[in-house]
């Protein structure tokens, strides 16, 4: 998934669907008084940042490994500069 994809309109039209839930689960949630449609929204962004950023980690997986081996090899650009 590349970073646009993965954008979304928060003010989007909401479209209703039919799930089934946990009768245990939805009891407590409706005792917290919580609100189920913005949950879901919450916990589906969530799981979808964690799988793009999964994904682009693997797609770049070996890009990053040759950088770190230069840095262990050569060092950074600011190591004759740096204060620290």
């Amino acid at each position: 998934m590349k970073p646009k994809e993965f954008q979304y309109s928060s003010n989007a039209r909401r479209k209703p669907i039919n799930l089934t839930v946990n009768e245990d689960l939805l009891a407590a949630a409706r005792k917290c008084k919580l609100n189920l449609s913005r949950l879901l929204e919450e916990c589906l962004v969530t799981e979808l940042k964690s799988r793009w950023q999964g994904q682009w980690l693997e797609q770049n997986r070996a890009a990053i490994a040759e950088c770190n081996k230069r840095i262990g090899k050569r060092g950074v650009f600011s190591d004759g500069i740096r204060r620290f």
